[in-house]
């Protein structure tokens, strides 16, 4: 068991059996009253956000989390295949646990894995990830310099919305948080 001193960006609590990843903590000491601890908790598997309030020196769980690094190497079934890069080993994480991640996996894609007790909690990717269209529409002569959109297929079978003048088979920079078109790859 820890106390509040102990509560730091990153840290990942353990409140009535879930898994909660603190993203903002901090320490309040009124001019009246007992000083407490302020926090902002998201819940590892769900995502939801809520704010929390600890008087000083409670008793909290702390969890071990470990986050390594992982490269992808393909699905299988309902399942996505990844090698830790340090041992070797590989280890299958189920598509829940993946989410919208599948969008934009390439094989060999490197990945960091939140790992705790050896079960994979979540996958960050990074920021952003190259993808080739395999499908769009072809634009319209006169549309090259509009701002409108349409529909196009990447490589990994994700939809999305790009510029009317991209074309089947040109390299595109996708944001991994959002899904939306970056720019070109040069």
């Amino acid at each position: 068991m820890a106390s509040t001193a102990d509560i730091k960006n990153g840290v990942v609590l353990s409140i009535d059996g879930q898994l909660w990843n603190v993203i903002e903590f901090q320490h309040v000491k009124p001019g009246k009253g007992g000083a407490f601890v302020r926090t902002k908790l998201k819940n590892v598997v769900s995502g939801k956000t809520v704010d929390r309030t600890y008087n000083a020196g409670a008793k909290i769980e702390i969890e071990n989390v470990d986050r390594r690094d992982f490269t992808y190497l393909y699905a299988d079934g309902d399942g996505f295949v990844f090698m830790d890069t340090t041992d070797y080993d590989q280890i299958t994480v189920g598509g829940a646990t993946v989410g919208d991640a599948k969008n934009f996996l390439l094989e060999n894609q490197q990945v960091t894995i939140a790992l705790n007790n050896g079960n994979p909690l979540y996958i960050d990717l990074p920021a952003s990830v190259t993808l080739e269209v395999t499908y769009t529409e072809p634009g319209l002569q006169g549309d090259r310099s509009s701002a409108g959109t349409k529909p196009a297929t990447v490589e990994t079978g994700y939809e999305m919305q790009v510029p009317l003048f991209i074309e089947a088979g040109t390299k595109i920079k996708v944001d991994t948080r959002t899904g939306d078109y970056l720019g070109r790859e040069k």
